[in-house]
């Protein structure tokens, strides 16, 4: 089973928010990384049928986005994720499975399992109202998985949860990656490093890179340094280079950064993370001119 995208494409006018976006996805955990308005959201509501796109095609095992038989596959968790507050989390997920046509017997057999699954059934009979921001995501995830869909999609699923719940929740998203696509977009490296088998890279609605995190690292290899600098030679070495952080001491900075060192830098390569990449690809262009260093020393 395979779910194909090719060549989609969603423009507002002139600004391309989606630009021929071509990839294809099997069984596994995919996450979908960049910046803020790189079009992530975009790509996942056309995906998902909420958006027509300008071009293109999407289908999974050869069924097009736009039939009832490919949204009977699909499972979807929003940014903002709707939810009735009054509700018990049980009677939540009673009603959601309502709409979405579930016989009845067999909602109730998998609302519980789902709750079991995303470790609420001990607050099954508790108003959602109580629940922390963590719980409730988790809620979400179950709802999108009432209909047991062979994809599931994501969109920031862990913003403004708290370290234990993001571990938690990339646990969850890691075991329900074996037996389906489950398709996550984030801007939190941490989580994408931790759990996905493959990283799509998005930069102005392009898919600009993808494969395996070893793959995709590739692209900075002989690239990213530590150095300890005087700190005049610090303020002019960040015009060039990509500072990924900088730690002021007595008379010196230490510097991790990516980018072309000169010569004249004591510059000690060190093997890349997907921070690092991150922040290459998304860093101000104006804060990075790695093209061309000065000639004559720094």
């Amino acid at each position: 089973m395979e779910l194909i995208i090719d060549q989609l494409s969603k423009h507002y006018g002139r600004q391309k928010a989606v630009n021929n976006f071509t990839f294809t996805m099997t069984n596994g955990v995919y996450g979908l990384l960049g910046a803020n308005g790189a079009g992530k959201t975009t790509l996942i509501r056309m995906l998902c049928g909420v958006l027509q796109p300008t071009g293109g095609r999407i289908n999974y095992d050869g069924i097009p986005v736009t039939e009832e038989a490919y949204r009977a596959e699909l499972g979807y968790l929003p940014q903002d994720f709707g939810y009735y507050p009054d509700f018990t989390a049980l009677d939540f997920l009673l009603y959601m499975a309502c709409l979405k046509g579930l016989p009845k017997q067999f909602a109730r057999t998998r609302a519980r399992e789902l709750l079991s699954l995303v470790s609420l059934e001990d607050v099954a009979r508790k108003r959602v109202r109580t629940f922390s921001g963590g719980m409730i995501q988790r809620l979400g995830i179950a709802q999108a998985l009432l209909g047991n869909p062979k994809i599931l999609i994501l969109d920031e699923p862990t913003s403004g949860l708290d370290p234990r719940e993001r571990v938690r929740f990339r646990n969850l998203i890691a075991k329900l990656g074996n037996e389906r696509i489950v398709l996550f977009s984030t801007h939190i490296v941490s989580d994408i490093e931790t759990i996905a088998g493959k990283i799509l890279i998005m930069k102005n609605g392009i898919l600009i890179q993808s494969g395996s995190l070893q793959e995709i690292l590739s692209a900075l290899d002989n690239k990213v340094f530590e150095c300890s600098v005087d700190l005049e030679t610090a303020k002019r070495l960040s015009e060039y280079c990509t500072v990924i952080s900088l730690r002021e001491e007595s008379d010196c900075a230490c510097l991790h950064l990516v980018g072309n060192v000169p010569p004249s830098i004591h510059a000690v390569p060190v093997s890349p993370s997907l921070e690092d990449l991150y922040l290459y690809y998304f860093y101000e262009e104006s804060a990075r001119r790695n093209s061309k260093m000065p000639e004559y020393g720094i």
